[in-house]
């Protein structure tokens, strides 16, 4: 089975790394580039132009994966298919979101209620789906054997960390390399929670998104080539969102996507701030920014929050694992 998991990750990472050569020039070719926004840091400008929607690459580098690897070997199973649906979902509300804004010319994109009436449809259906079979209603306090029963709670919390997520790495994906790097962190750490749980056809789909995280990264690294757009950190978000309903692991994912966390408190954090106060917390927000204006480099900044999503990612994984065995 390993093998099996191996063989998926090496696949999407090389149908990945194969398409965008061929889909980064097509990209630019139909001016599909990233407007950058004035009230952003300066040197970000001249980023302007730079091919987006990149998210496409990466989630076919992972559709094909299954289709190949997956199926035949009958490795996906329902959870598959489920979160085949959320991350596709979230993707092409994504991909909606990123065509007005780069070929409609319209830079704010969907409205905020058309963006999160796409997201609430593709988050019910999840629910709807997950709430048909057998499924738990208890929170798991990592660390420790306490249970939460929310009871018919639940399906709204559930509903809330599907929407939550995504608009978390949406926030995070302001920097070269920087969400793709991290997400595939994440995905590492979930396929080895699921190989642990014996949700085998969950640890496929991780390990399928973490190779093609890592294939797009070739191109997605500073300086990027080509950004991802909401189609690929909206998609991102939701399949990490599935797989911690999926595995029990909702509050633990707040844990291994601690980056993520930090990022959404530093822009919550910084818009209280300023509207009581009138003073800002932070140089900018999301924080990375805040780090960036203070002398960082994007680089520094960028590998300095992989390093704590890599640890934090560890002590999820110990948490969870260590609990199981």
């Amino acid at each position: 089975m390993i093998l099996v998991l191996l063989t998926g990750l090496a696949l999407s990472f090389l149908v990945t790394l194969i398409l965008a050569p061929l889909i980064i020039p097509l990209l630019r070719r139909l001016h599909f580039g990233q407007y950058i926004r004035e009230e952003g840091p300066k040197s970000h400008q001249k980023k302007a132009g730079t091919p987006t929607m990149g998210g496409v690459i990466f989630l076919t580098g992972m559709l094909i994966a299954l289709l190949v690897i997956a199926f035949n070997y009958h490795v996906a199973d329902q959870n598959t298919y489920m979160l085949l649906f959320v991350s596709l979902g979230f993707g092409v509300v994504g991909l909606a979101d990123d065509f007005i804004k780069v070929v409609m010319k319209r830079n704010m994109g969907l409205t905020s209620k058309q963006k999160m009436l796409g997201q609430l449809i593709i988050a019910a259906i999840f629910m709807y789906v997950t709430t048909r079979y057998d499924y738990s209603t208890f929170l798991y306090v990592p660390g420790t054997h306490w249970m939460i029963n929310l009871y018919w709670l639940y399906p709204v919390f559930a509903v809330f960390i599907l929407i939550g997520v995504p608009n978390a790495t949406n926030l995070t994906d302001g920097m070269d390399g920087l969400l793709s790097g991290l997400a595939a962190i994440s995905f590492a750490a979930f396929a080895i929670i699921a190989v642990a749980a014996n949700q085998l056809g969950i640890a496929f789909f991780a390990t399928a998104m973490m190779g093609a995280m890592l294939g797009f990264l070739v191109f997605n690294a500073h300086p990027a080539r080509v950004f991802m757009g909401d189609t690929g950190s909206l998609a991102i978000g939701g399949a990490l969102a599935g797989i911690s309903i999926l595995t029990g692991t909702e509050i633990l994912l707040a844990v291994i996507g601690g980056v993520y966390v930090i990022e959404t408190l530093s822009v919550i954090i910084q818009v209280i701030s300023f509207k009581t106060t009138g003073k800002r917390v932070f140089r900018m927000s999301p924080i990375h920014h805040h780090f960036e204006l203070g002398g960082w480099s994007e680089w520094k900044v960028v590998t300095v929050f992989w390093l704590v999503g890599l640890i934090l990612a560890i002590i999820g994984v110990y948490l969870k694992v260590g609990m199981i065995n």
